[in-house]
């Protein structure tokens, strides 16, 4: 099932500098760790002059899919929608 979540989480990120790319590796979220498996989707967004950076991905797991936001201009992530895959 697909739920709106829209609430800050500690994201864990990774730099590569040879392959100049920034990206989630671990999400805690509820207290719980995940790490980050797939990443399926990510683009940007700006919102005024702020630049959003959203990641689709799934735990290591498979087990739940993560849409998170980074936001460039206050350095925050958001957990925005979470699904376990299920039909509603």
């Amino acid at each position: 099932m697909r739920q709106a979540i829209n609430e800050e989480v500690s994201v864990v990120m990774y730099y590569s500098a040879r392959k100049r790319i920034a990206l989630p590796h671990l999400i805690n979220w509820q207290n719980k760790d995940y790490s980050v498996g797939a990443i399926g989707y990510h683009h940007t967004a700006k919102d005024g002059q702020t630049l959003h950076h959203i990641f689709e991905l799934v735990d290591k797991d498979q087990t739940i899919w993560f849409r998170l936001n980074f936001n460039t201009s206050n350095l925050h992530w958001k957990l925005e929608t979470v699904s376990d895959g299920l039909a509603d």
